[in-house]
């Protein structure tokens, strides 16, 4: 268990280190997710075809997975654009409205009765962000994208758990990846049309980081996580990842020294969305005390 629980921490802290490659990359937003997500289709197929893990998916169900895969795609376009917008703490700090997407979300697409209480505290986590919005003008554009990558997430979330419940993760991640890197190559000549750049290449320095963050962010992470949940409960695994933004500022901190362009309204939001986080887990706790 001990062991189990290290892994887990070293999960969060990597997965909080999908932000800092974001900065560190010098590639567009675009760019950056479409190599990201080449790398790691690559790497994946490798690692379950040598693991003997491959298997065969229905042509109708791979183009319902290769299709939320395309929403996954979207989500690291708005998350990465909202980074080099802004900084990587006003990034992922707007990943935590995906509660309140998902509130939103999840009733309207599985057709069941809104939670009121869900709402409510998603809706504090939502002032957090408005709190900062309206103090802070610098980073208006990049909490813009970042609450569309959160609402993307949310969205993500919803479909992959309607699409992936008859195949193995595995494979299941290797057609949303797929997907994914498919429907951005069909965007990214628009996207380029709009967002020049001078280079479609990455510098060696870029491809450096690419591969850390294809290899190490994605196919570890996975691997890590699935090793994690065969002795985690599912409960514990996703109240630890709510770690994952505390850890992610703490490493542009670290790394960038990001703490002197936050402002005291950055602060009170972000406080108010770690209350929203708390007050949302009391509530499953009780729920399932009375379970």
């Amino acid at each position: 268990m001990k062991e189990a629980l290290l892994k887990l921490h070293l999960s969060v802290l990597i997965a909080g280190g999908t932000g800092v490659f974001g900065r560190v990359i010098t590639l567009n937003e675009g760019l950056l997710v479409w190599y990201r997500l080449l790398l790691a289709t690559l790497m994946f197929y490798v690692v379950l075809f040598v693991l003997d893990k491959l298997r065969k998916v229905q042509r109708r169900d791979a183009v319902r997975i290769a299709a939320t895969g395309v929403l996954l795609a979207l989500h690291w376009l708005f998350f990465y654009g909202s980074i080099k917008a802004s900084n990587v703490s006003i990034g992922v700090v707007c990943l935590s409205l995906m509660s309140f997407f998902t509130a939103l979300f999840d009733p309207l697409i599985n057709r069941h009765r809104v939670s009121a209480s869900e709402v409510l505290f998603s809706l504090i986590g939502v002032a957090g962000i408005v709190l900062i919005f309206h103090f802070d003008t610098r980073y208006r554009v990049g909490i813009l994208m970042g609450i569309l990558s959160s609402a993307l997430a949310s969205l993500f979330t919803i479909c992959n758990k309607r699409v992936a419940s008859d195949y193995p993760s595995g494979t299941v991640l290797l057609y949303e990846m797929g997907g994914g890197f498919a429907g951005l190559s069909l965007l990214l000549p628009f996207y380029l049309h709009f967002f020049p750049v001078m280079s479609l290449v990455p510098s060696a320095a870029d491809w450096g980081s690419l591969l850390a963050l294809a290899s190490l962010c994605t196919v570890c992470l996975y691997i890590l996580q699935i090793q994690v949940l065969k002795r985690i409960s599912a409960f514990t695994f996703n109240l630890t990842y709510n770690l994952e933004p505390i850890y992610s500022i703490i490493l542009a901190m670290i790394i960038f020294g990001e703490a002197k362009d936050l402002n005291a309204s950055f602060y009170a939001g972000l406080g108010m969305i770690f209350l929203s986080v708390v007050m949302q887990t009391l509530r499953v706790v009780r729920q399932m005390k009375k379970r």
